[in-house]
């Protein structure tokens, strides 16, 4: 009974924590605090569409290529990009924060990865490279930044012609982003709408230059 109720407890944090950092997000923009990057770890299992394999497996990349995780957190997704891509390709992780980057950074060393990239910037800020990625991944962060605008502008130039943007939002994230928003957004830049996969409260939809 007592392993029971410290579950119940736990349970009942999480609840709590996701309520007060939705209604904050509400008021303003501010990305997932690094001390609870543990809650973003896991795949959600009614967000298949948001899965990191999934997004992964959707992205049809080849040997060589270079992809950033723009607001890679603690590095769901980069780590195992990083592996399928190997040492012919290359990942670049960007966040804001750096606290979140040192977490990815003791994981690659955990893993001996050498193909990862940390960069520490906001998206939209201008620091990315001109025509330089062939696949960008924006997941569940597009709520956090000020201006989404510039920074589906920034995204674009990064990318090489042809280059794919892949958008992943779903409802239990505090910032999620509705499918008709991200979509005007993107297409606001010059992007055309290529796949789409999931539903309206958990989905990943891609774009291309």
């Amino acid at each position: 009974m007592t392993g029971l109720r410290i579950f119940l407890w736990f349970i009942l944090a999480i609840v709590i924590i996701s309520i007060v950092w939705r209604l904050l997000s509400q008021r303003i923009n501010i990305p997932c605090p690094a001390w609870l990057y543990w809650l973003v770890e896991l795949d959600n299992p009614f967000a298949r569409a948001c899965h990191a394999k999934v997004i992964i497996e959707n992205l049809n990349l080849a040997s060589g290529m270079k992809v950033l995780d723009a607001g890679a957190g603690s590095g769901r997704v980069t780590i195992p990009l990083a592996e399928i891509l190997g040492e012919q390709g290359q990942v670049t992780a960007m966040d804001i924060q750096k606290s979140m980057l040192d977490v990815i950074q003791k994981k690659t060393q955990i893993k001996n990865l050498h193909n990862i990239r940390l960069l520490q910037a906001g998206i939209g800020n201008g620091v990315l490279e001109q025509n330089y990625y062939d696949r960008v991944i924006l997941v569940t962060v597009l709520g956090e930044i000020p201006n989404q605008h510039a920074a589906f502008e920034e995204l674009y130039n990064t990318l090489k012609s042809g280059g794919i943007l892949s958008v992943s939002e779903m409802i239990f994230d505090p910032h999620f982003q509705s499918k008709k928003t991200v979509i005007n957004e993107a297409k606001a830049v010059g992007f055309r709408e290529k796949k789409f996969v999931g539903n309206w409260f958990a989905y990943t939809i891609q774009f291309e230059k």
